[in-house]
């Protein structure tokens, strides 16, 4: 049983008038097994909280910890956070133009576990995760994110979700971009990942439509950088009718 333990989280980043506050905070634990999703209007700090996670260098951790099994994630690099079992997905996935899928995939594995894997038996993992993610085989000898449209990203981002098998996955807004089809084949891909290693989710999203297929145990409302308000999936139908103006609201009060 792994924790994801985020305490007091301030977060700041610099614009052209200084430094800027974006997280003022955070307090949350992520358990083994438990999906939460964090759900907020634009601007409410819900990617810089998944960036600041993974350790993206744009953003200054002032105050506070994020600790994985007890350990200091904000002392490790970006690499070393991977290799502890930490996964971003990104809503914007970047283009790695010179680099095939099958190398990325093999090296990352190979990053994460410390030896390259046994070759037979990753060809087989690797062609069994895309038929059920309904890729094309060819899609391996492509360019990393090179001219995929916005779905194949998304796809190849829980290929490498269910390859690589991390401890906790941050998906910061995979639902964005996707048609219903894209929608149900990429949850279903979260909860293969999930059920297989007892993985925990921070599920980042504006609607709940994606939460018709990844089951929340929690919701937390984010308001200008901190959690409005937390509950179960109820919550999640009640932002979906009556919107999140009474948190902003009450925010700016």
């Amino acid at each position: 049983m792994s924790l994801l333990e985020i305490k007091n989280l301030h977060v700041s980043v610099q614009t052209e008038q200084g430094a800027k506050e974006i997280l003022r905070g955070v307090d949350l634990s992520i358990r083994s097994g438990q999906t939460h999703a964090i759900m907020g209007p634009n601007g409410s700090g819900k990617s810089t909280l998944a960036y600041s996670i993974a350790g993206h260098p744009k953003y200054e951790v002032t105050e506070g910890e994020i600790l994985l099994d007890g350990q200091n994630v904000l002392e490790m690099s970006v690499d070393e956070r991977a290799r502890a079992g930490l996964f971003l997905a990104m809503q914007y996935p970047v283009e790695i133009p010179g680099v095939s899928v099958s190398n990325f995939l093999r090296t990352a594995k190979t990053a994460i576990d410390g030896e390259a894997p046994a070759l037979r038996g990753w060809i087989k993992d690797v062609r069994e995760a895309m038929e059920a993610l309904k890729m094309d085989k060819s899609f391996t000898e492509r360019n990393v994110n090179e001219g995929f449209s916005g779905g194949e990203k998304k796809r190849h981002e829980i290929l490498q979700l269910e390859l690589l098998k991390p401890k906790f996955a941050v998906l910061d807004e995979t639902d964005s971009g996707l048609d219903v089809d894209a929608l149900k084949i990429v949850s279903e891909g979260v909860n293969r990942a999930k059920a297989a290693g007892d993985m925990g989710v921070l599920l980042i999203t504006h609607y709940t439509r994606i939460l018709k297929y990844i089951k929340p145990d929690f919701v937390h409302v984010f308001v200008a950088g901190k959690v409005a308000e937390e509950g179960g999936p109820e919550l999640a139908d009640r932002l979906e009718a009556e919107g999140y103006d009474r948190y902003v609201s009450a925010a700016a009060n």
